[in-house]
This record gives structure tokens, C-alpha cells and sequence, in this order.
């Protein structure tokens, strides 16, 4: 007799035209995973009568739920559907600055600065904590194809430094050149959100039984960056109902992604525009409110309704000067960008994140005779000034993807 083996389970999902629907059985998506535990709930409903018998006549099923968790680690690629769904924005490509005439020159360690002769990055849609890359340009090899993270900029300027540590090599004006923000991006935006729901299957194939949990929308999503080991993510999901069966529903679906998992030891993290190297640990949530009641004549939940995009996080670091402490003390707003690669190769695939503006919750010190470390919680606001032609989106929070 056959019995279920994780290893033997496959999650595949697609998303849904008409929420609660499933969709066509072809071009799914096997998805990678440390653990998922989408699973059918009911509520369900104990008779109180009081009886001469001392007990209970009747025990019932009430509303069916379906909820749980999708948890895997972080890599480029793998995991833009559900994250533009969290954020209600597909992804977009990434601008682009053509024809430009550009100098490259070293600023103090570890930034560099290039400059274009004319036009303007801000009106070419380039932002600040973008991610990008000289992609055409008769430019020195070490400047070709390297991920720049962007800390400053003015019209004119940008202030780069490279993902991977390495050095850039001065030289300009060079002509025709080319910059571009890799992969794709995806932010809270102001208007036009999406509200996407997904057919989610676990399929063991070990004992061909598919459980297919329709109207799954993405609620939650925990990002955590740790300074040693893989980062991780983790999605919350929300459903309507479960289907079983005793074949599988998506048939050939796409294969697993194959991106490297992105780690915190590889990449930048800025804090209120400055490099840092003494973070310990960064977590990134973010919550979509998604809430829905029940109706009389259904055992369904019929919507699920979208709530206020929420960010929130906490960052730890060890404890040096006053800089990051009266962040909490004198409530001053900083901003906040991590770019994660999945190695230091120069062109290496990389996930950014970049928030505005946050503001500190608290900043409490531990107390030992090693380093002591100051934890800052904080919540994400939405950058009312960005937008077109400024160097910030207009949002609480972007994400750029290089494989999205």
C-alpha cells in the first residue's frame, strides 16, 4: 500500500480569469518550495440543546475556507506572480537611457559616479535603488554588464556602486552608450491595481490524489534576510473552496525555475543613503487585508476583498554610533534598499527591494559581553512625492526582479 511522501508532491498553480473558477488545465507552473500547507478548514457547529440525556445530539459543518502557507527561499524568477499579486502590479520592464555620452568616475569608496552629458536620468524613469547595467557602449569589460546599484542621483549624476564589490574603471566620455534597469520591477501603486486569484494543486503522485484550492489570493508575504544562510520567503494564502480527484488537474505543466537562491552575503543594503556592513538581520512583511464573510444559502466564502497594502519590518544591527539609534529617538524618516544577488559574478541575477520612506517603531539594545545589537522595527509609508520625472516611485515599497 502506498502512502504520500513529501518528496513525491508537487505544487503547481495559474492564475484564474474569474476568481473561484478554475482555470484551463494547461501552461501551469510547478513552483518550488520549502513547505505548503494550503489546506481545506470548515467551520463547524456543536448543538446546545439541553437534554435529559446529558449529551450532545448533533455536530455540524459550517463554511468552507481554504488558507495556509507557501514557504520556500528566495530566487530570482521563481516566485513574480505571486509577489505582483501581493503587490496588485504586474511586473514592468525596467527603464532604459539610450544614446547617452558617459563618464565613469570614482567617487569615495565604495561609490562611483557616472555622468551623462546631456538629458536627464530622471525624466529617462531611472529611480533611486534601481538596479542596472551598461548594456551598450564601447566601455572598459569591467563596466560592461555590471550590476550598479543606485544610491544618489541628480538630473545629470548617478551615484553606483556594484553589487558584487568590485571596481568600475574610469574612463569617458564614452558615446552611444546605453543604461539599463535589469529584469522587471513591480510597486504598491496609487491606481490601477490588480486583484489576482490563483487555482493552487498539491499533487501526490505517489498515491495519484490532486487537491486543487480554487480562489487562493496572496494575503501575506514574509521576507526574511539573515546574515548567513539562504533568504526565504513565505506567502499567506486565502481561498474559497477544494476540488479532489484521483488524476492530476494541470496537465504538463511549466517545469520548476532554475535561478540560484539568493543570499544576504551577496549584494548592498543602504540605510538612509549610506552603505552599511554592520546589519545582523532584516525581515520584510507585507499584509494585504484580504477579508470575507459568509452569506446565507452558501457554504463558500463568495469574495475575498482586498484590504490596504501594509509594510512593515524589523532591521538589526550592531550598535555603533547614534546614527541609526535617533532614527527612533528623534523620529526622523530614512529610506531603505537591499539588493540580494545569487553570486558575485558582475551580471549576477538579483532581487532588490527599496522603501521610501520608514519610519523607526523603537530601538531597544541587547546587553552581553559580545556585540550588542540594536533592533529597529519599523513601518513603511508611501512616498507621496514620487512619481514621473523624480528620482523615487510613488510608492511604499518597490521590488525589482532580474528573471521576472
Amino acid at each position: 500500500m502506498a502512502l504520500a511522501t513529501g518528496i513525491a508532491k508537487q505544487l503547481r498553480y495559474k492564475v484564474e480569469a474569474t476568481y473561484g473558477v478554475a482555470p484551463g488545465v494547461a501552461s501551469a507552473q510547478l513552483l518550488r518550495r520549502t513547505q505548503s500547507t494550503v489546506d481545506l478548514s470548515k467551520d463547524t457547529y456543536q448543538s446546545n440543546e439541553i437534554r435529559t440525556d446529558y449529551q450532545i445530539a448533533d455536530f455540524r459543518h459550517g463554511v468552507r475556507k481554504v488558507g495556509g502557507n507557501i514557504n520556500g527561499e528566495l530566487s530570482p524568477g521563481t516566485y513574480k506572480d505571486f509577489i505582483a499579486a501581493a503587490m496588485r502590479k504586474a511586473f514592468v520592464a525596467g527603464a532604459a537611457a539610450t544614446g547617452l555620452s558617459i563618464t565613469i568616475a570614482a567617487g569615495t569608496a565604495p561609490f562611483y559616479t557616472l555622468t551623462r552629458a546631456a538629458g536627464s536620468w530622471l525624466t529617462d524613469g531611472i529611480k533611486l535603488g534601481d538596479v542596472g547595467r551598461f548594456t551598450a557602449g564601447t566601455f572598459n569589460v569591467a563596466n560592461t554588464n555590471t550590476n550598479v546599484f543606485i544610491a544618489a542621483m541628480t538630473a545629470t549624476v548617478l551615484t553606483v556602486q556594484t553589487l558584487n564589490g568590485a571596481a568600475l574603471v574610469a574612463e569617458g566620455p564614452i558615446a552611444s552608450a546605453t543604461f539599463t534597469v535589469t529584469g522587471k520591477k513591480t510597486y504598491a501603486a496609487p491606481t490601477g491595481q490588480l486583484d489576482q486569484s490563483f487555482s493552487i494543486e498539491h499533487w501526490y503522485s505517489d498515491i495519484t490524489q490532486s487537491e486543487l484550492f480554487t480562489g487562493c489570493k496572496i494575503n501575506t508575504v514574509d521576507i526574511n534576510l539573515p546574515p548567513s544562510g539562504m533568504a526565504t520567503v513565505g506567502f499567506g494564502v486565502v481561498g474559497k473552496d477544494l476540488t479532489t480527484g484521483v488524476a492530476q488537474y494541470f496537465t504538463s505543466p511549466s517545469p520548476l525555475t532554475a535561478s540560484g537562491v539568493v543570499a544576504a552575503v551577496n549584494g548592498v543594503l543602504q540605510v538612509a543613503g549610506g552603505a552599511t556592513g554592520i546589519c545582523t538581520g532584516l525581515s520584510l512583511k507585507i499584509d494585504g487585508g484580504y477579508s470575507g464573510d459568509p452569506v446565507v444559502g452558501a457554504n463558500t466564502i463568495p469574495a475575498q476583498f482586498p484590504g490596504r497594502i501594509r509594510v512593515s519590518g524589523q532591521l538589526t544591527a550592531y550598535f555603533q554610533d547614534a546614527a541609526v539609534r535617533d532614527l527612533f529617538v528623534n523620529e526622523v524618516e530614512a529610506t531603505l534598499a537591499v539588493a540580494l544577488t545569487t553570486n558575485n559574478t558582475a551580471s549576477a541575477d538579483f532581487i532588490a527591494f527599496v522603501l521610501p520612506r520608514i519610519k523607526v517603531g523603537g530601538a531597544t539594545k541587547s546587553d552581553s559581553e559580545k556585540g550588542l545589537v540594536i533592533t529597529l522595527p519599523f513601518t513603511a509609508l508611501i512616498q507621496t512625492a514620487g512619481g514621473t520625472g523624480t528620482a523615487w516611485d510613488n510608492t511604499t515599497l518597490s521590488i525589482q526582479d532580474s528573471l521576472a
